[in-house]
């Protein structure tokens, strides 16, 4: 497939251009192939910028850089996975399971677009890497931008999901059991992936110790210590 297949592809992601609108792609497989694809690539470049925090010399760590970007994009392929199955069983139990094919391309277009948003904002993290030294200021920032992207990604999945929830309002109730369903998954996985900025007196490693547990006292801590308390 030609590069301005792709560039088309993830064109209308953003753009929001109906469905069956691409002339390159025959299927829907396989533009929600490619758009997987264009996440994965776009996931593993933000990665890999958050990698770039300095350790305690000031230098950067380029393993580092690359753990963080192969955990970014895992980040948001599993729990893609991790998701889906009760998602599927929701809309089976609700009685839209025949809408499932239309639905599972909203959530695919969005993962996309969180994907290549987040990347865009790459350089104002490195500006940002440049005006601080402080690790929980970087982790706070990084959280920030990955919510300016979610949040774009809310407007592309409800725009996707506007005529699903025409044809039968029960998806609007399904759309909000996405949502909530993905962040728990997010969050949960993300705690159990870190390090992904890598703190400046620690070696660099894939996974932390003491990986898994209740992520959501952590990040109150940070914030507030990035606060200043």
């Amino acid at each position: 497939m030609k590069v301005s297949s792709w560039l088309t592809i993830a064109g209308e992601a953003l753009r929001g251009t109906p469905a069956g609108t691409t002339a390159p792609v025959q299927s829907p497989r396989a533009k929600m192939f490619v758009l997987g694809l264009i996440g994965l690539g776009f996931a593993a470049l933000y990665g890999g910028t958050m990698g770039t925090f300095p350790d305690a010399s000031g230098g950067v760590r380029p393993l580092q850089m690359l753990y963080s970007g192969l955990k970014v994009a895992l980040l948001l392929m599993v729990t893609f996975i991790v998701a889906l199955p009760s998602f599927f069983v929701l809309n089976t139990l609700l009685g839209v399971r025949h809408d499932f094919g239309d639905v599972l391309r909203a959530p695919g277009d969005t993962q996309a677009v969180v994907a290549m948003v987040v990347a865009s904002l790459a350089p104002l993290t490195l500006f940002w890497y440049v005006l601080t030294m402080e690790y929980d200021c970087a982790l706070v920032w990084n959280a920030l931008m990955c919510l300016v992207a979610l949040l774009a990604g809310q407007i592309v999945l409800w725009r996707n999901y506007r005529p699903l929830v025409a044809r039968n309002p029960v998806h609007r109730n399904l759309l909000l059991a996405w949502v909530v369903l993905f962040a728990f998954v997010g969050i949960q996985l993300g705690w159990v992936l870190r390090p992904f900025v890598g703190s400046p007196g620690a070696p660099t490693q894939f996974f932390r110790s003491g990986a898994w547990g209740n992520a959501s006292p952590e990040v109150f801590s940070t914030v507030w210590r990035a606060m200043g308390g």
